[in-house]
């Protein structure tokens, strides 16, 4: 407890007590304890952050994935280390992580902080920490009234890396938008040198088309999806950067797990799609750089289990229950792309809110794909949430047959329909808060046992 004021060891007191009442009573609660903290003691993320060597992940997509992948290669090898795993990505939610496991009289030494920090935070807290790493994983556009285009979010980004020109930067460099962003941190580059598909001409509705720097259309040698790829601008000369961490070859892909070879290792990604892929080859990338065992690395991703949401597997009453967060159409895209791996037929619900934290702007529903699963051997459509009836009309647009959807407003019919489907395996396709309100349902009935 030396040096530490008696303003931060009440702001600390204040904020573990506010854990206490909220863990207990509340099975939950995240953000309020460090608002408590805070109000207290506006600087104490600087105290109880000391010790830690900092990884800081965000971006549009894959943060709280990419996060536990981190934090669970990490802990593989042996090393002392904290994550804020409930996806509590703000600043005080941040603040509550670190004083949750701050100790008073014990000091922190040779451990690590793998953080989540959403895009427009990453500013409040790297005026507080320096952190080893930031990485950013990809800028889609996400809740258009909080952030507007994808230039807003970058802009938000480097607002928070400009304050900490010591900290390594990983970056997708599949991510036009990443490139050439002329800073002083050291800089190290991530993506696909290996073909998903042949395609090579954009998407007209993918978000960034344009050269950031003289606006002509940029060309591809290979695109993995939505704008990420190899890219090159044919007006000024802009490229890819040169990858330091690389997907060379695809071996395998399907609808539950991905083989791929990452530099020359041979690496099985437990959660499927391309965008998972991503995800470990950032956390691949970001663990190498932490000086990380490739053993520890290729036994963690193997066994990574999938986290509060992003492809959690449930069984309800002998249905196999697979819940998806989706939240913008490239997201939305990728999972739909894993959908359609499989060769028999399934069941899918789709759950849509229009909350803050999904973004109360719901029309980017009509820029994702839904028609692809036309021809899909699906038996039934479940379709909840509270914009469920916007959702029921883009599917049905989409060419998905009207006599298979199941429209049920609450979530108790829901779930009763679900135990009743006549395919015993079951996507949902959910929004945010859909995810966080259901997953709150279905723990209230026993199906899931944690709920944070």
């Amino acid at each position: 407890m030396n040096n530490i004021s008696i303003k931060s060891i009440v702001s600390i007191l204040a904020s573990k007590i506010t854990i206490f009442l909220t863990k207990t009573i509340l099975k939950g609660g995240t953000t309020f304890p460090g608002k408590v903290a805070l109000k207290i003691d506006r600087n104490i993320l600087k105290r109880v952050s000391q010790g830690y060597k900092v990884v800081l992940v965000t971006g549009t997509n894959g943060k709280t994935t990419t996060t536990s992948m981190i934090y669970n290669i990490v802990k593989e090898d042996g090393k002392k280390v904290i994550t804020n795993n409930t996806g509590a990505n703000l600043f005080p939610g941040i603040v509550t992580t670190f004083i949750d496991n701050y100790k008073f009289f014990s000091k922190t030494e040779d451990a690590y902080a793998i953080i989540e920090v959403d895009e427009a935070n990453l500013k409040y807290i790297t005026k507080y920490i320096t952190p080893e790493i930031i990485t950013v994983t990809n800028l889609f556009r996400d809740q258009l009234d909080r952030y507007g285009e994808v230039y807003t979010t970058l802009n938000k980004i480097l607002e928070g890396i400009t304050l900490t020109k010591d900290t390594t930067l990983v970056l997708n460099g599949d991510e036009s938008l990443l490139g050439n962003l002329d800073l002083p941190n050291k800089t190290v580059f991530y993506g696909f040198n290996a073909k998903i598909n042949e395609d090579t001409k954009i998407d007209v509705n993918a978000d960034a088309k344009f050269c950031k720097f003289c606006k002509a259309p940029y060309e591809y040698n290979h695109i993995t999806y939505n704008h990420l790829g190899d890219f090159y601008c044919t007006g000024c000369g802009f490229k890819r950067a040169e990858l330091k961490y690389a997907v060379n070859e695809i071996l395998d892909l399907s609808p539950d797990s991905s083989t791929v070879k990452i530099n020359n290792l041979d690496i099985e990604v437990s959660q499927s799609g391309v965008y998972n892929i991503y995800n470990a080859l950032c956390a691949f990338a970001i663990t190498k750089e932490l000086g990380v065992k490739d053993e520890s690395i290729i036994k963690s991703l193997e066994n990574q289990d999938s986290s509060f949401g992003r492809q959690e597997s449930l069984n309800i009453d002998g249905n196999e229950v697979k819940i998806i967060l989706v939240k913008n159409p490239a997201g939305y895209n990728q999972a739909l792309d894993t959908l359609c791996l499989n060769k028999e037929s399934f069941s899918c619900a789709f759950l849509l809110n229009d909350n803050y934290a999904d973004g109360t702007d719901v029309s980017w529903i009509w820029d994702v794909d839904f028609e692809k699963l036309h021809n899909l051997n699906i038996d039934e459509v479940f379709i909840s949430g509270l914009r469920c009836y916007d959702m029921a009309v883009r599917l049905k647009i989409a060419g998905l047959e009207e006599e298979k959807f199941i429209i049920e407003t609450e979530f108790e019919n829901l779930t009763s329909k679900i135990k009743e489907s006549t395919n015993n395996k079951i996507y949902i396709l959910a929004t945010y808060t859909a995810m966080i309100n259901y997953r709150k349902h279905l723990y209230s009935k026993g199906y899931i046992k944690k709920l944070w």
